[in-house]
């Protein structure tokens, strides 16, 4: 089969006859451009200078090269937009504080302090506060809050504070997704996911509004969360608009795509922290679940596409909410995580859910464990998710940038051997 009917296959819980995997499709399954430098260097890649193109993870552009090498089966679709608003185009030279020298947009539009830290604007635009901050020797940008607005304030009124955060895609970028679809379709045989999400409710990393020139009314994630309480009325206003363009872009979406690709990304909410969950169920059935829901339906009743679903942590309290709003591929499958035994999960959900990621641990094992224990870890979860379909060879999200180069190898020779294993491959 290729990679394309490989893919089909396992999310439709069928054998692909060897494991599908994914390495950069979308931004939370990439890796960061520091430690893509050294996996193409343990996988004897030539040595070239890289392009970075989802800025906020400083997240490398995997080359067809770095694809092959990897055995990776999916490619993403965007609309040519990153989350700081600008487009990706026009490339150009930028080095990081370390040294390493990358392509960026001419659109990336950064400043430095006298301490080392580094600043980017939304749009590319600098006559605004920086929209994110990397600390010196940092490896990614965290978003910085640019309203003080309170959640008991008076004044509220959350469609024109968020009138400018969620837009209908536009003539241009459906130009752009439909030529990046049929390029895809007609030129190799990947799978295909679209990566921007649809319906992220909540996402805080769109809550601050890094794609915002000058971000209006609550920006501060507690006192974002403090508003379900203090002004519930307030958050749902947010989600319905959410909803509203949500359901609109997906209408859009399929008449650009169609049924060539395979899986719409849908939200990239976190609900689970290590120990546990971020929220009660009472107040995910409340705030997020109607909304899910109906854009599940429309996703499930007007297109061949399998919704994608990210949370983070401890999500175990969820599940059964996630299957009923619609939810077919979990990611990041956060194993380390309380609750997230990986036998259990396939065991007991396995059937409901395909599990995408899940493969290793990248904030413990493959940045700080031995060659040998990413190798065991690695084939240890892929005998447990990869039999009978529904998986997609992922790390638990995104590959950091101190990880060895020799961890990465071990982990995909764990890939490699599963296959000869199992698949004679």
């Amino acid at each position: 089969m290729t990679s394309r009917e490989r893919l089909i296959e396992t999310i439709n819980h069928r054998d692909p006859g060897q494991v599908v995997v994914d390495f950069g499709s979308t931004a939370i399954t990439g890796i960061n451009i520091n430690a893509m430098v050294k996996m193409r260097k343990g996988l004897g890649l030539e040595d070239r200078i890289l392009t970075m193109d989802e800025p906020l993870q400083l997240l490398g552009r995997v080359d067809e090269d770095l694809r092959q090498a990897t055995g990776a089966d999916v490619m993403g679709i965007s609309n040519g937009y990153t989350i700081f608003g600008y487009k990706n185009r026009d490339w150009k030279k930028w080095t990081l504080h370390n040294g390493l020298e990358m392509m960026v947009s001419e659109e990336f539009r950064t400043s430095n302090d006298d301490k080392g830290n580094t600043y980017i604007y939304a749009q590319g635009d600098t006559n605004y506060p920086p929209a994110g901050s990397m600390p010196k020797s940092g490896y990614y940008f965290d978003n910085t809050t640019r309203s003080d607005a309170c959640a008991d304030d008076d004044d509220l009124n959350a469609r024109e504070d968020y009138k400018e955060d969620f837009k209908v895609l536009t003539d241009e970028q459906l130009r752009f997704i439909e030529d990046s679809v049929n390029r895809v379709w007609n030129e190799t045989e990947y799978g295909m996911i679209y990566n921007g999400a649809l319906c992220g409710i909540g996402d805080f990393a769109l809550i601050p509004g890094p794609h915002v020139k000058q971000p209006k009314g609550i920006r501060d994630l507690p006192e974002f969360m403090m508003a379900h309480k203090l002004s519930p009325d307030y958050i749902h206003e947010i989600f319905e608009m959410q909803l509203e363009v949500g359901l609109k872009n997906a209408e859009l979406l399929y008449q650009a795509a169609g049924d060539k690709i395979q899986i719409v990304y849908i939200s990239g909410t976190d609900f689970g922290l290590q120990h546990g969950p971020f929220m009660s169920v009472d107040s995910f059935r409340e705030f997020y679940k109607p909304y899910y829901t109906k854009i599940s339906e429309w996703v499930h009743e007007h297109t061949g596409w399998k919704t994608f679903f990210h949370s983070c942590g401890s999500i175990v309290t969820f599940l059964q909410d996630f299957h009923e709003c619609g939810a077919d591929i979990l990611n990041p499958v956060q194993i380390s995580a309380e609750g997230m035994d990986p036998e259990m999960l396939k065991n007991k959900w396995g059937d409901k859910f395909v599990f995408w990621g899940g493969g290793i641990n990248t904030q413990k094992t493959l940045p700080f464990g031995t060659p040998e224990e990413c190798y065991d870890e690695t084939m240890r979860n892929l005998k447990i998710f990869a039999p009978g379909g529904g998986y997609v060879f992922n790390t638990v999200h995104n590959i950091q940038g101190p990880t060895p180069m020799e961890n990465m190898v071990a982990m995909l020779n764990a890939i490699r051997d599963y296959n000869k294993e199992v698949y004679g491959k």
